[in-house]
C-alpha cells in the first residue's frame, strides 16, 4: 500500500469537485465482518462539533444501509478519472448479487480500526459515525421531495468526524 497519512487540515482538494463531480466510493464495515460500498455524488465536508467532518447520503434500499447502521467507522474513497468505469460499475450493481470491487477491479486494503478502502484510491478518509437522521419528506421542498423521493425511499444522512486521511504517495 502506498498511501501517506496526514491530517484533514493538509488535505488539499476541493470538495465541490470531489464529492459532486469525481464521485467517490462509500464504503462501510469492515474487513473483519464484511463491508459492501456504493457510489454517491452527493455529500459535504466542514466542521461540526469543532472536528473535521463529512457528510454521506445512503437511501434505505441501499445494501450499503446495513452495513452503515451496524457500523462505527466507514471510508469516503476519492478516485482518478481512470477509474470512472468502475465507480459506474458500483454505482449499477448492488453488492447483494455479487462481489462489486472484485467486479470493477478494485482491490481491498484495510486501514485503522479494519476500516476498508482501494489500492486504487486517490485520497482516503476514514470517518467514525457520529449522527445520523432521517431525511423527512414531510420537511423536503416539494420540488425536492417530488423528484427524487417519489417512490418514498428516501435517504439517511450520515455525519462522520473526519479520524484519518491517506493520500497516494
Amino acid at each position: 500500500m502506498t498511501f501517506e497519512k496526514i491530517s484533514p487540515d493538509q488535505w488539499s482538494g476541493n470538495p465541490f469537485t470531489a464529492i459532486g463531480k469525481q464521485w467517490f466510493l462509500l464504503t462501510a464495515g469492515t474487513a473483519e465482518t464484511g463491508w459492501n460500498c456504493m457510489t454517491c455524488s452527493w455529500g459535504a465536508m466542514g466542521i461540526m462539533w469543532n472536528q473535521p467532518t463529512l457528510t454521506c447520503y445512503v437511501r434505505h434500499s441501499r445494501h450499503t444501509y446495513g452495513f452503515m447502521q451496524d457500523q462505527d467507522t466507514f471510508t469516503i474513497s476519492l478516485f482518478p478519472e481512470e477509474k470512472r468505469r468502475a465507480l459506474s460499475f458500483c454505482g449499477a450493481h448492488s453488492g447483494r448479487d455479487c462481489d462489486k470491487a472484485a467486479e470493477a477491479g478494485l482491490h481491498p486494503v484495510t486501514l485503522e480500526g479494519g476500516a476498508v478502502s482501494y489500492e486504487e484510491a486517490e485520497t482516503v478518509f476514514v470517518c467514525r459515525k457520529r449522527f445520523s437522521a432521517d431525511l423527512k419528506i414531510s420537511e423536503l421542498p416539494k420540488d425536492v421531495a417530488a423528484s427524487y423521493y417519489s417512490d418514498g425511499d428516501t435517504h439517511r444522512m450520515y455525519l462522520g468526524e473526519i479520524l484519518a486521511v491517506y493520500q497516494k504517495k
